[in-house]
Formats: C-alpha cells, sequence, structure tokens
C-alpha cells in the first residue's frame, strides 16, 4: 500500500471514530468492506480494523489488553513514552497480535516474554 493511501485510510478512521458519541454509540463501526474496533483512552484512540465477519468484542477485550500491557510494561504510560519508545511499543504489539490475529492472551506470559526481549538489548 503506498504512503498516500495509508495517510488517506488513516484519516478517514480518524474522522469516523473521533466524531462518535462514546455516551451512545458501540465502539464498533463499519469502514468500507470492514469494521473498526476502537477503544478510547482519555485523548488517545486505539483503533484495529477486521473483517466484518471477526469476533468484534475479542478485539475490543485486545485493545484492553494492549493498553494493560503498556502500563504495566512502562509504569503508568503516557503519550510521551508512546512517542519517544515507539520500538518497544511495536515489540508490546508484536507480542499480543501475529499477521493480524490475536496471538496472545495472558498478560503475564507476554511481560515475561518482554521482561526476556529487555535483557538481550
Amino acid at each position: 500500500m503506498e504512503d498516500e493511501e495509508k495517510v488517506k485510510i488513516r484519516g478517514e478512521v480518524h474522522r469516523l471514530v473521533a466524531t462518535r458519541d462514546q455516551k451512545y454509540q458501540s465502539n464498533f463501526v463499519e469502514f468500507r468492506t470492514s469494521k473498526v474496533v476502537y477503544r478510547r483512552y482519555a485523548g488517545l484512540f486505539f483503533c484495529i480494523c477486521v473483517d466484518s465477519n471477526d469476533n468484534e468484542l475479542s478485539y475490543l477485550e485486545a485493545i484492553h489488553l494492549f493498553v494493560e500491557v503498556l502500563d504495566a510494561f512502562f509504569g503508568n504510560v503516557c503519550e510521551l513514552d508512546l512517542v519517544f519508545q515507539f520500538h518497544r511499543v511495536y515489540s508490546i504489539l508484536d507480542e499480543v497480535f501475529l499477521a493480524g490475529e490475536i496471538e496472545e492472551t495472558s498478560k503475564s506470559v507476554i511481560l515475561d516474554r518482554l521482561d526476556y526481549l529487555e535483557k538481550l538489548d
């Protein structure tokens, strides 16, 4: 996918998700031929685009797991951690998801693997 297309998709998803009423609308929204599953934490939106046949609730919980692992790994994670330590965020993402599917659902297993990876550095 070209960079222009990625920017266009990011903008479309942002407009779609940011304008939704968190109180009265669900965390799932149709997007082209897929669905966007998202969850808001403070001012940050965590979004995943999934097939229309996938279980939205499992991905909603996976987002929550991802944020919990971020919080445990960084010790009260903030936006600056995500920006300046993006390589660690990608490592965490790789432990939770593999090829677009949920790989691991145990917070302790993920944190143990991350601890092992940190020792290798």
